[in-house]
């Protein structure tokens, strides 16, 4: 018989009265498993793709190309020249994209 090493441990003398599926579906009854949240707050946060953000500024600093940066021509983002992995039909490719 296989030994259940998370059950509560139990005297010798007692007898297990609440082991079975009522006592299951009891328990699981008593449990809430609702959350008390706020729908209005959730909303607030919550942002449409392709929604208008025209009045938000931006929270960082953004910082030009610099002479050891190139832009790669297959993802366009901005790569350290270690990541060059030579130029694909005249343009720049990152090692990521070859």
């Amino acid at each position: 018989m296989a030994t259940d090493y998370d059950a509560p441990r139990r005297e010798k003398d007692e007898t297990p009265a609440s082991d079975g599926i009522e006592a299951l579906a009891k328990g699981r009854s008593d449990q809430s498993g609702s959350v008390d949240v706020d729908e209005a707050e959730v909303a607030e946060n919550f942002e449409l793709p392709g929604a208008d953000l025209g009045d938000e500024e931006l929270s960082v600093k953004v910082l030009p190309m610099q002479n050891d940066e190139f832009r790669c021509s297959s993802c366009f983002l901005v790569h350290h020249r270690s990541q060059y992995a030579g130029d694909k039909k005249g343009q720049p490719i990152c090692t990521d994209c070859v």
